[in-house]
């Protein structure tokens, strides 16, 4: 069973702090954006995460001069009291909302003994250099900065203590972010509550799952085991046990779609490749006008300013299988390999992948300007999917899932000591 721990949140002093200190994940933008985005925003936690915006142009992302400089913001964002730590141990309720659709998940500690067994489960490969640049920052700050997205199979209870708490109590955080999408934020203050909610992850949640943040959970567990190796003393009790996750049941999870971009036609002529699909696709053109997958196995592609909806035929897939069932396998095997080339999605160059947020007309704007010469949009996982490859021990294809809303950083921090 799952281990899901309160603990002493390090967070915003106020909404207003909130607002402007919270922003989304280090990973998700460059260095330019990262400083357009704390432009007037003192207290920004991208002042800590993205430090290199404070360090002289050309400055390496990677270096001593940066880390340290992630420390000194650190510090100076607790020494004016814009994060400020509580002083009990407790649950959080954030909530985040997009499009009408509002999702609930719990902050709380999970441990790393749970990512070390197996207990928490991953569904992605990582690679060695993104988790030793957390783990750097995570050593540096001897905190949890940003938290990472697990999942969990819904259980009623937990569900109704959550509606409990937001019906009955005022948020301590709520705002509008600049990307339009609502964030929300109730600590759970009562402490027989924060008790049943630990009981019941101890008896109703056989397993976790990463969702997104594979690396940074790696580099947690890394971290755990690191300090556990420094100290003679070493009891098991101690912070640097645990890692901040926030944790939505799966029946209030939507992933989105992810696509693909081609630069190249690998040699063929546009009558060729549509030829060639065909092969193992029903091929129709649809026209000019964007044309969206509407079910599984059911793909469109985007060539010489016409749409076309490609069904995959039998035998292309497999859906007794948790990966040959994926249509990012399917698309793989029988397009992206056979036909055009491209072996491997993770070291390609002919290849990149466009998330589903940005809209399908991002995929007919990267053809149409002649950066690409070919795109293919999939109809997106879902949580059963996802976590039926984690369950069996299966690695997604790169590139398979995009959640979305991103979680805001610094509405809660953890620290390791």
């Amino acid at each position: 069973m799952a281990i899901v721990k309160p603990f002493k949140g390090l967070r915003p002093a106020s909404q207003e702090v909130a607002k402007d200190l919270a922003c989304l994940p280090y990973d998700v933008m460059n260095s330019e954006e990262a400083a357009k985005m704390a432009e007037g925003k003192e207290c920004s936690l991208l002042h800590v995460t993205r430090a290199e915006i404070d360090c002289p142009a050309g400055t390496d992302i990677h270096s001593e001069e940066v880390y340290n400089k992630s420390v000194e913001n650190f510090k100076t964002a607790q020494d004016k009291g814009w994060l400020v730590q509580d002083g009990e141990a407790k649950f959080y309720i954030y909530a985040q909302t997009m499009d009408g659709r509002t999702q609930y998940g719990i902050v709380a500690n999970a441990a790393c003994e749970d990512y070390n067994t197996g207990v928490i489960k991953k569904h992605e490969l990582t690679r060695p250099d993104k988790e030793e640049d957390r783990m750097i920052l995570t050593r540096y700050l001897n905190a949890n900065i940003e938290p990472v997205f697990f999942s969990y199979k819904a259980v009623p209870e937990i569900d109704a203590i959550v509606e409990d708490i937001v019906k009955n109590n005022k948020a301590d955080y709520d705002f509008v972010a600049e990307d339009g999408f609502g964030h929300h934020f109730w600590p759970v203050n009562d402490a027989d509550t924060n008790k049943r909610l630990e009981e019941l992850f101890a008896t109703k949640v056989p397993a976790t799952y990463v969702a997104d943040g594979h690396h940074r959970t790696a580099a947690a567990a890394r971290i755990g085991l690191e300090k556990k190796s420094q100290n003679p003393n070493h009891t098991g009790d101690e912070e640097y046990n645990y890692f901040m996750a926030v944790h939505f049941p799966d029946n209030q999870l939507k992933i989105i779609d992810y696509n693909r971009v081609v630069k190249d036609l690998n040699g063929l002529s546009k009558e060729e490749l549509v030829a060639k699909i065909e092969d193992k696709f029903s091929v129709e053109c649809m026209g000019e006008d964007i044309y969206t997958p509407a079910k599984l196995h059911e793909f469109s592609m985007y060539l010489d300013g016409k749409w076309y909806k490609m069904t995959a035929k039998e035998g292309t897939y497999d859906d007794n299988d948790p990966i040959g069932v994926l249509d990012v396998t399917v698309l793989s095997n029988h397009v992206l390999d056979n036909i055009l080339g491209i072996d491997d999605l993770r070291t390609s160059k002919r290849i990149d992948f466009v998330g589903g947020i940005r809209g399908l007309g991002e995929l007919k704007r990267r053809v149409d300007n002649g950066e690409m010469a070919v795109a293919f949009a999939l109809y997106p996982v879902s949580m059963q999917q996802l976590i039926d490859i984690a369950d069996t021990g299966n690695i997604m294809p790169p590139k398979t899932t995009w959640f979305e809303p991103k979680l805001r950083s610094g509405l809660a921090i953890h620290k390791l000591d």
